[in-house]
């Protein structure tokens, strides 16, 4: 398939799937019209890329829905001079989403081959305000904190406190919690002085956030 039919997908997957279900947020759409999805998934995806549904990328984890992507990307409110840590870097995807947006993202993958490719992957694209660390996402990535804004893309039972830990106060943050194999709940979080305000945004299905065995304590 062609580059310009890749295009026209992509043109009617954001017009159909996205705006068509509300996502009004001119940045994020822009961003979804730019990054080539395709270019993200197994080549026997390919021809799928732009269907309304997540997609094996192997190694049991998955590429989002493209309408999750945009709705979490709306959701964190990215400005354009933000530094945004992402935990599941997967494919790369939706840290190329966010990229177009924010000024720097970091990102981490606990699969060490998914982590390699998505960095080859996202170097070959130009992707050059992307930083791809292999790491245990519970614990972060302290020496680059504070962020401004943390998205979490991995179902996670409990909100990691490390990760609240390294948010800015007056920071973003959108994760999925709740009991693996269940539905969970799609969770807004602004980090205040003295306080965090949660909000239940969404019900959502996500793969379980993955722990490193040798780091595990909880």
């Amino acid at each position: 398939m062609g580059q310009t039919a890749y295009e026209a997908q992509r043109k009617q997957m954001v017009r159909t799937q996205i705006k068509a279900r509300g996502i009004s947020h001119s940045t994020t759409l822009t961003a979804m019209l730019n990054v080539p999805r395709h270019q993200f998934v197994p080549e026997q995806q390919k021809p799928l890329a732009y269907s309304d549904r997540p997609l094996p990328i192997g190694k049991g984890q998955t590429i989002s829905q493209p309408y999750i992507v945009a709705y979490m990307t709306q959701a964190l409110k990215p400005k354009r001079t933000d530094r945004v840590l992402e935990i599941g870097t997967g494919s790369g995807y939706q840290a190329a989403v966010l990229s177009e947006i924010v000024d720097t993202v970091y990102t981490m993958e606990i699969v060490k081959e998914l982590a390699f490719d998505s960095d080859k992957r996202l170097k070959q694209l130009g992707y050059n305000n992307i930083l791809v660390r292999h790491g245990d996402g519970y614990n972060g990535w302290p020496e680059k904190a504070p962020f401004d804004a943390i998205m979490v893309t991995a179902g996670a039972e409990t909100i990691p406190q490390p990760l609240l830990d390294q948010l800015k106060i007056g920071g973003r943050m959108i994760i999925p919690v709740g009991p693996h194999n269940s539905v969970r709940q799609l969770v807004s979080i602004i980090k205040k002085k003295d306080r965090l305000i949660k909000k239940n945004v969404m019900p959502v299905r996500f793969v379980p956030f993955t722990r490193d065995k040798n780091q595990k304590k909880d």
